[in-house]
Formats: structure tokens, C-alpha cells, sequence
């Protein structure tokens, strides 16, 4: 049985005459090595762990172990490098940007979103990540959350009229979601159920940023009690 802690032999490789070494510097390995990771982790999940990994990809625990010392190391990479270096913060500056309209502002957002987002390995990471119990989709979530949906909410208020400042109330982050999730389950289709057929992104985030809008118009509104400062 292998041993992970173990370190392998890594001497410099065999000279053969008239041939340049091959041999890619330390960075360089570990970025190949990440990015096999991330393909096999987007193919077959979490549950074959290093071991799964290391016997698909034809190298030794002992040399994934070499650059990640941890498999929550590793699992941290993926996250960087799948999930952090995708984010935009300029999404934030776009939906605040209270010279466009409202529902333009969704419009651009989700279409970019979408265009990050809704590939094979994101995705099918994402899940994975969420049946294994891993914590990768609750730091995104509460990303998504903070960075979109609180903002979402606040700039629905001021379309409407209401007090933009305060809490944020479940009941509206809840609807935000309806909308969000709405768009999200494209991606879901498409690259998790693998069904067949065009799906039209744009119509979808479209019809479900309507439908959020006309209904809180109405639900909103409703809760101004709630929405005010001064209660």
C-alpha cells in the first residue's frame, strides 16, 4: 500500500544524447497536475479521492501529496482555480449601476454570469462538491449571496421606490432566488442531465428576470413595515 507522507524518488531524469530534458519546473508541474485534478474530480467526483486520482492519471499519491499536502489542500486549489479566479467583481458595480434600467442591469449580469458559469467542469464540480459534503459550494453560495443577491434586493427596493437601506428580509432573498435559480437550472440540464436539445440561455434569464420583476412589484412593496428604517 502506498504511502502518502512517503517521498518519491524525483532525481533528475535519465540523459539521453542529443535530447533536451523534458522535465517542467516545480509551478509548472503543479499547475498540470491541478488541472488533472479538476478533470477527473469534473468526470468522476470526490468519492475516489487522491487515490481515484493519482490511478486515473497515472502518477503516485506520494508525488500529488508532494504539491498538495493535504487533500484539503488540493480541494482548495480546485475551488481557486474553478470557482475564485472565475469571479468578477466588476457583477457587483454592474447590477448597482443605477444609471440603466433595472431590468438592463439584470439582463447584462445574467448574461455574463451565465457565459462564466455554464460549463461541463464548473458545474459538474459544483454538484459533486455538494453530494460529497464538501464545503466548496457553501462558500460559493455565501459568495452568491453577498455579492450578488443582497445587492439584487437592494436595487429592486430603489427600483421601486422603497428605502434601499436596511436588512435585507429572508422573503426577498428568497425571491431573488426563485429567479436565480430559474437560470441556474439551465446549466443544470445542459451539462449535469445532459439533455439533449438547444437551450435558448437568454430567453430563459429573460423570461425569469419578467417574472421576478412583476412579482415583486406586488410582494415587495408589501413588506414596506419591514423595509423601513425607521422600524
Amino acid at each position: 500500500m502506498e504511502n502518502p507522507n512517503q517521498t518519491p524518488p524525483d532525481g533528475p531524469p535519465t540523459a539521453v544524447p542529443g535530447r533536451r530534458s523534458t522535465r517542467l519546473p516545480p509551478q509548472a508541474r503543479k499547475s498540470a497536475l491541478l488541472a488533472r485534478a479538476i478533470e477527473y474530480f469534473s468526470e468522476e467526483g470526490f468519492d475516489g479521492g487522491t487515490r481515484g486520482l493519482a490511478h486515473r492519471t497515472g502518477i503516485t499519491q506520494p508525488l500529488i501529496y508532494r504539491y498538495f499536502p493535504s487533500k484539503e489542500d488540493l480541494i482548495n486549489a480546485v475551488y481557486e482555480a474553478v470557482y475564485l479566479s472565475q469571479w468578477k467583481d466588476s457583477w457587483t458595480d454592474m447590477l448597482c449601476d443605477r444609471s440603466q434600467p433595472l431590468q438592463d442591469r439584470l439582463t447584462r449580469f445574467y448574461q455574463d454570469y451565465a457565459r462564466t458559469i455554464f460549463n461541463r467542469t464548473w458545474m459538474r464540480i459544483f454538484f459533486f462538491a455538494g453530494l460529497k459534503g464538501l464545503d466548496i459550494n457553501t462558500r460559493y453560495i455565501n459568495r452568491v449571496i453577498s455579492n450578488l443577491l443582497v445587492p439584487i434586493c437592494r436595487e429592486t427596493r430603489a427600483h421601486l421606490g422603497l428605502p434601499a437601506d436596511g436588512p435585507v428580509t429572508d422573503a426577498e432573498i428568497e425571491l431573488v432566488w426563485t429567479m436565480h435559480g430559474a437560470i441556474f437550472y439551465q446549466g443544470i440540464r445542459e451539462h449535469v442531465y445532459g439533455l439533449p436539445g438547444q437551450i435558448d440561455h437568454g430567453r430563459t434569464a429573460a423570461v425569469a428576470i419578467r417574472m421576478y420583476l412583476a412579482v415583486a412589484e406586488v410582494d415587495v412593496p408589501a413588506g414596506t413595515t419591514i423595509l423601513s428604517p425607521d422600524t
